[in-house]
C-alpha cells in the first residue's frame, strides 16, 4: 500500500502532471473567455450584418423548422419542436477558429521566444563568454537572456578582436620589413672584407 501512495506521489508531483492540471484549469477559463467574446461582441456583430444583408433575425433567425409544434396563443413551441438551430452551429465554428487563433498566436509566440533562446545559446556557445566577459555585460547593465544586447556584445568584442588581429598582423610585416632591411653579419663580413681588399 505504502509504494502505491509513493507512486502515486510520484506520479502527482512530477512537471508534466503539474503542466497538464495548469493547463486544464486556464483552459476551463479561456473557454469562457472565448464564449463571453463569441456570444457577446462576435455573434452580435454577425447578427446585425445579416439583418442588413437578409433583413432577419440574423444567426438568431437562422433555422430550419422539421417539425414544429405551436402554443395555446399560435406561437411556436421551441422546447417541443424539431428543428436545426444554424446560429448555434455557426457561433461553434466560431469559437472554434478564434480558439485555433489563440492557440496560434501563442505556440507562435512560444516557439519564437525558445528559438531565440535556442539561438542565443548557440551564439554564447560559439564565443564562449569568459568570466571577463560576464563582468562587462554586468557593468553595462545587460542581462544574459537580453538575446539582443548579448548579440551586440558580442559582435563588437568580435569586432575589437579582428582589429587586434590585424594590428598585430601589420605589425609582424613591419618587423619582417625591417629585419629584411637589415644586413646579415654575413652581409657585413662580405662588405668589411670588400672594403679591405680595395685598400
Amino acid at each position: 500500500m505504502r509504494k502505491f501512495f509513493n507512486e502515486f506521489k510520484k506520479f502527482i508531483t512530477r512537471g508534466n502532471v503539474l503542466d497538464l492540471a495548469v493547463g486544464v484549469i486556464i483552459g476551463g477559463a479561456f473557454t469562457g473567455i472565448v464564449n463571453g467574446l463569441s456570444n457577446s461582441v462576435l455573434k452580435p456583430l454577425i447578427n446585425w450584418f445579416l439583418a442588413l444583408i437578409l433583413g432577419k433575425e440574423g444567426l438568431s433567425g437562422a433555422v430550419t423548422m422539421l417539425s414544429t409544434v405551436y402554443n395555446a396563443d399560435g406561437t411556436i413551441d421551441l422546447t417541443n419542436s424539431i428543428y436545426i438551430d444554424w446560429g448555434a452551429f455557426i457561433s461553434a465554428i466560431i469559437n472554434f477558429f478564434i480558439v485555433a487563433l489563440v492557440l496560434f498566436i501563442i505556440i507562435r509566440t512560444f516557439n519564437r521566444f525558445r528559438e531565440r533562446n535556442e539561438e542565443l545559446k548557440q551564439v554564447i556557445k560559439k564565443n564562449k563568454l569568459t568570466k571577463e566577459d560576464k563582468i562587462e555585460l554586468k557593468k553595462r547593465g545587460i542581462k544574459r537572456h537580453d538575446f539582443d544586447k548579448v548579440r551586440e556584445y558580442i559582435n563588437e568584442k568580435q569586432a575589437r578582436l579582428e582589429l587586434e588581429e590585424k594590428a598585430r598582423l601589420e605589425l609582424e610585416e613591419k618587423a619582417k620589413l625591417e629585419e629584411a632591411s637589415k644586413p646579415t653579419v654575413e652581409q657585413l663580413l662580405i662588405d668589411i672584407k670588400s672594403i679591405l681588399e680595395n685598400k
